[in-house]
């Protein structure tokens, strides 16, 4: 198993940056793929980036040259760089963890931390 926190989240201005960070404790940390996803209230979790174990991330169209995600095994970590930021970034973001485990997906997600674009 294993548990997720997420920080880095806050306020920033339209066209600004922020930085957040996903600490993984439990287990073998390297053998999990890495997500990041975000849901504004009413409408459905989307996913934002995700990383395989190997480091090779995927984004979604719409944030492709904008977020950058990142893995630090040694640390445990996930990042999610996001620049350019804009008002419809405003969202909850959830850091999420997945591997295949004897043939079961396991999931795991933190609490999620706000993200709130706007001057």
């Amino acid at each position: 198993q294993v548990q997720l926190v997420e920080s880095g989240g806050g306020l920033a201005q339209p066209g600004g940056s922020l930085r957040l960070s996903c600490a993984a404790s439990g287990s073998n940390f390297a053998m999990y793929n890495m997500g990041w996803y975000r849901q504004v209230p009413g409408k459905e979790r989307e996913m934002v980036a995700t990383i395989s174990r190997d480091g090779t991330p995927d984004y979604a169209d719409s944030l492709k040259g904008r977020f950058t995600m990142s893995r630090d095994n040694a640390k445990s970590t996930v990042f999610l760089q996001m620049n350019s930021l804009k008002p419809e970034d405003t969202a909850v973001y959830y850091c999420m963890a997945s591997r295949v485990i004897m043939t079961s997906q396991r999931t795991y997600w933190g609490k999620g931390t706000q993200v709130t674009v706007s001057s």
